[in-house]
């Protein structure tokens, strides 16, 4: 009995039979099947990228069209999208195998128009209070977890030789959402775009008009039409279903705390700065107009993200991690050097380019560490079965789900970064009028995070 006419006999929606680790059925009809659901899943995960760090373009505008928030407030509100999120990944991470991707992926999407019709009404408002500025912020969150279930997702569908690859595309591609946001936000604040819809704009002293409801706005087109390509176009994979009590005994696993926090460390980073850089680059050269700029750090963590899981693939997730993360502590060291000191000094240029490494080693670290987990998961797990005298086939199985849980609940830990980083920078510079104490504290944490990769994954092998 020939399995490779399964997935054509069920008209594409569920498929039963799914063996991407055979070369011959990847080969006839597996690449094609997860290829088209890798490329509509991009979309729906950069826009949620969009959705998530909307208020990271939103804030900088905030008073500008007639609001009144303090300085800690605005980098409050960059941070909370990153609370709700990381909060909401642990569900999300185990959403796939209990309804199916297709159905998710098409359900996580579309809800997302909520807070951006809602944000686009809120601002339009200038009597709008800061408590519903903080519900919408952290509505917005909900795009942050979609990342754990899309990740958890595209895992199923690709042989393991491929997983730091395809992981690697649909991460760094949905990364590239903030840099997107960060583009097109500033564009469409510039023009009258939804003026039948109410939007009006606000005169600046320069001249122009700001329409802030436009950067909420313009993304809900597009997340319509992408919920619709994920309802029709994505499958789902019986192989992929388990229930909640068989994924949770991978929160028992050592190493998954372990990798957790060097997730953090990466992730955390690449989403912490791309919230606070913004702002944070206000405060320290107000005569910069940073919004030109500030979709450059993110564009190059998100492509350096993609590259980080393909040179993992080739070189092994440890050694580029390491290396990784020894650059990621000379940067954040050479960036006290560029500050200015008591409102005087510093240099934009070498901020900015400083800053710059930091989110290509965000990057290239994020795409680094999740081939990490995927990899070792993956060994760990089947060594394990295989020892407890399971077959083969209940190797694989239990190898994926574990390893698909693992990937989305560790992408929790990493969000948590957003909130992390911006309220720090906004802690920071409240109490001593100087960003230099948060940074302190992140520079001690790629040190400690050289140490244990060298220490736990370094010493023993030369091949993860």
């Amino acid at each position: 009995m020939s399995h490779s006419s399964t997935p054509q006999r069920v008209s594409g929606r569920v498929i039963n039979d799914w063996r991407p680790d055979d070369p011959l059925f990847w080969q006839r009809q597996g690449h094609h099947v997860a290829s088209r659901n890798l490329w509509i899943s991009v979309p729906c995960l950069l826009l949620a990228f969009c959705v998530w760090m909307l208020f990271s373009a939103v804030a900088v505008n905030l008073n500008k069209v007639g609001f009144q928030f303090s300085t800690d407030q605005l980098f409050m509100l960059t941070a909370l999208p990153s609370v709700s999120g990381a909060l909401l990944r642990v569900p999300y991470s185990f959403m796939v195998p209990v309804f199916g991707g297709r159905r998710w992926t098409a359900f996580s999407t579309g809800i997302l128009i909520i807070p951006c019709l809602w944000l686009g009404f809120a601002v339009e408002d200038t009597s709008t209070p800061f408590s519903t500025f903080i519900v919408i912020a952290l509505l917005c969150g909900f795009a942050g977890a979609n990342f754990a279930s899309s990740m958890a997702n595209i895992s199923f569908f690709f042989p393991k030789e491929k997983q730091g690859s395809a992981l690697g595309i649909n991460g760094g591609f949905g990364n590239l959402g903030v840099s997107v946001m960060q583009l097109l936000a500033p564009l469409a604040i510039s023009f009258s775009m939804f003026a039948v819809f109410g939007a009006t704009g606000v005169a600046q002293p320069d001249g122009s008009m700001i329409f802030l409801a436009n950067a909420a706005w313009v993304w809900v087109p597009l997340l319509a039409l992408f919920t619709l390509a994920a309802w029709f176009g994505m499958n789902e994979l019986t192989a992929s279903k388990a229930s909640l009590k068989a994924q949770l005994p991978v929160l028992k696993r050592k190493h998954m705390w372990i990798m957790s926090f060097l997730y953090l460390a990466t992730f955390g980073s690449f989403i912490g700065f791309s919230a606070g850089f913004a702002m944070l680059s206000k405060t320290q050269f107000p005569d910069v107009v940073i919004m030109h700029y500030a979709f450059f750090g993110p564009l190059i963590g998100a492509l350096a993200r993609s590259a980080g899981g393909a040179l993992s693939d080739r070189l092994g997730g440890t050694r580029v991690t390491l290396v990784n993360f020894i650059l990621m502590a000379i940067f954040s060291a050479l960036l006290f050097l560029t500050l200015p000191s008591n409102g005087a000094g510093g240099n934009f240029i070498a901020f900015f380019g400083v800053f710059l490494m930091l989110f290509l080693t965000a990057g290239l670290g994020s795409g680094s560490t999740f081939q990490m987990i995927s990899v070792n998961f993956r060994k760990m797990t089947l060594e394990r079965v295989k020892k407890s005298g399971g077959s083969e086939s209940m190797a694989l199985r239990e190898a994926a789900t574990e390893t698909a849980a693992a990937l989305g609940f560790i992408s929790a830990i990493g969000a948590i970064g957003g909130f992390f980083i911006p309220k720090a920078f906004g802690t920071s510079l409240a109490l001593t009028g100087s960003p230099a104490g948060a940074m302190k504290v992140f520079l001690v944490f790629y040190i400690a995070c050289v140490v244990i990769t060298w220490a736990i994954y370094g010493r023993n092998s030369n091949k993860n």
